[in-house]
């Protein structure tokens, strides 16, 4: 009974794996705060039949709608029809869809997820804007060097930033000089000059931009902290085994084999939000010390804050989300030491000021255009959008911990906590390039590797039959069963294949009939002085330690392979591990079982062994 419960329950969650993928599109609005509706879920379809484009089955799911299609090409042709549609509205994401029958569905069943290199997944292809990078420097900069001149009494009058320059107006000479100098001594860094000093002294002005080698340290700290950001965003996504790496000099390749909702992956990892806490301006600040910003979702509502920033959320060390004493959703936010300090310090003597808690997110517009060759394409320019999402009035000094309401829906609040505890992006980036990609090692390397698994079986299961006879029957059925489990268990625990999954699985073949072949050996040893009977007993009996002994070692193995392994290494582990777990299965119970089938309860003089 025990082996027909776990036969059943392992060719159910088995099953999913013959019902091949479908092209399809995943649309979301832009909008976290909106889900997809009938209403979307029409306009598409209107849009789809006005185009002629073929589709087979347009649904709604969640918090977005999916569309199949017959074909790739018919999948990347809507794609672009929607795109130049509805523009910004939605994020419209390429995918597979599984094609498993509903009550499959229902009983949890699910295909194993295929690494990109069998596959596929979903490929991203993103580019760091540097300039906005090199922007935001510049303004610490600029910032960082009138308090300075403020508190050295070096006088000036016109302080911007023009053309990615640093550009001073000195009131008189004596100034132009002391900054001058200032300049140069400051100038001198660990790696080598990094200022490019622009002098004009007829108007007593100073130009300064920043030199190649402090452009290249910027240009590789802002990709270093966004690749770290990413791969914490991905982890919060949970995907298994993804890709995320460098490409050249400022992009990041993001590679998510098996991902099951493109559509949100796209939303986490493409979007580049902060924080920045700033007190509320009063009567008494300057206009050039303040600026005016909407509340988030209102056009019409909007309030002054200070210039000056207290803490910005690259100081959040974790957040995550609650509910206030009226029931609407807050984030809670813990902050660094430096980040606590600077808070402390700002509101200890503001009780009663309002602390703004600004929220910086880059955002994308598209335009339709036509390029020199008369085609209409899709043009893409990148913006930053802030807006006020908390303004309340300080009641006591905060310091480390402490909480913004005001952040919307629980699903807006989930995001922006999200977004901070994986951390700010150093820059903005955008999309270059985003497909489902289809195998990376080309599709002879997966014929090659499937066949490898089909001619280890074939060879063992011939081997088995030959030398073993009726025995190594009973044997070859096992491997089967096991090959069955290990795909029903790999199914029910969500674990991606990748091309050297293959691998495990073909080692997995050769080892699990030998443990088959220990025990038919002992009962070899045992037939010479016992009876038939007595000797399969004993057979299988004392043959058990050794079995159990053997397939302990290699899954210990297994297991650091996998915790110290990343990527396919963790792939190869786990088929490994499944495979060792299932053999011992299906080797000492359901051999024993079938040779009790064919032996128990008989008079038998002779074994075929």
């Amino acid at each position: 009974m025990l082996i027909l419960i776990v036969l059943v329950v392992g060719s159910i969650y088995a099953l999913p794996n013959l019902y091949p993928t479908q092209p399809s599109i995943q649309i979301a609005y832009t909008d976290s705060a909106k889900s997809a509706d009938q209403e979307l879920l029409n306009d598409l379809e209107n849009i789809l039949e006005d185009s002629e484009t073929a589709y087979e089955e347009i649904f709604l799911r969640e918090n977005k709608i999916v569309v199949k299609f017959p074909d790739v090409e018919t999948q990347l042709k809507s794609k672009t029809v929607l795109q130049q549609q509805l523009l910004d509205k939605v994020i419209i994401a390429l995918n597979l869809e599984p094609s498993t029958p509903q009550w499959l569905k229902n009983l949890g069943g699910n295909p194993v997820k295929l690494g990109l290199d069998l596959s596929g997944g979903v490929h991203f292809l993103l580019e760091v804007d540097i300039e906005t990078a090199e922007q935001g420097r510049l303004e610490l900069l600029l910032d960082n060097y009138r308090k300075s001149f403020k508190d050295e009494n070096i006088k000036y009058g016109k302080s911007e930033i023009r053309d990615l320059a640093l550009l001073f107006q000195f009131s008189d000479k004596s100034s132009y000089n002391k900054a001058l100098k200032k300049y140069r001594d400051e100038s001198l860094g660990i790696t080598g000059v990094q200022y490019v000093i622009t002098e004009r002294p007829s108007s007593n002005t100073l130009l300064l931009e920043y030199s190649d080698i402090a452009l290249r340290e910027i240009r590789d700290y802002a990709v270093g902290q966004n690749l770290t950001t990413l791969r914490n965003r991905v982890n919060e996504l949970g995907v298994s085994e993804p890709i995320v790496q460098r490409q050249g000099s400022n992009r990041i390749v993001v590679e998510l084999p098996g991902v099951q909702d493109p559509t949100a992956a796209k939303k986490i990892i493409g979007k580049t939000a902060n924080l920045e806490f700033r007190l509320e301006a009063n009567s008494r600040t300057s206009p050039l010390r303040k600026e005016q910003f909407n509340f988030k979702n209102s056009d019409y509502q909007s309030a002054f804050l200070e210039k000056a920033v207290v803490v910005t959320g690259d100081r959040v060390t974790n957040a995550n989300t609650g509910f206030d004493e009226s029931g609407f959703a807050q984030v809670n936010i813990t902050l660094d030491m430096q980040g606590g300090r600077a808070m402390q310090k700002a509101t200890s003597g503001n009780i009663g000021r309002g602390l703004g808690v600004l929220f910086v997110e880059q955002k994308t517009k598209s335009e339709l255009v036509v390029n020199e060759a008369g085609e209409t394409v899709i043009e893409q320019t990148s913006y930053i959008e802030k807006n006020i999402i908390s303004l309340a009035t300080i009641q006591a000094v905060l310091g480390t911990s402490f909480r913004i309401t005001g952040v919307g829906s629980p699903a807006e609040a989930s995001e922006l906590a999200l977004l901070l505890r994986a951390g700010a992006l150093a820059a903005p980036m955008k999309f270059v390039e985003e497909r489902t990609v289809g195998p990376s090692l080309g599709k002879e390397n997966i014929e090659l590797g499937m066949k490898s698994i089909v001619i280890g079986f074939s060879l063992v299961v011939l081997f088995m039959a030959f030398y073993y006879r009726v025995f190594g029957l009973a044997a070859n059925i096992s491997l089967i069963i096991n090959l069955v489990l290990i795909t029903g268990i790999m199914s029910l625990l969500g674990a991606t294949l990748t091309l050297p999954g293959i691998a495990g699985i073909v080692l997995t073949v050769g080892m699990a009939v030998d443990a088959n072949v220990l025990i038919f050996s002992r009962i070899r040893e045992e037939l010479k002085e016992k009876n038939p009977q007595l000797a399969i007993k004993d057979g299988f009996s004392r043959a058990f330690v050794t079995i159990f002994d053997a397939n302990i070692t290699t899954l210990i193995a297994a297991l650091i392979l996998y915790v110290i392994g990343t990527g396919p290494v963790k792939g190869f582990a786990i088929t490994l591990s499944i495979g060792i777990v299932t053999s011992m299965f299906t080797a000492i119970m359901c051999t024993r079982a079938m040779v009790n089938l064919m032996y128990g309860n008989k008079n038998i003089q002779e074994l075929k062994i």
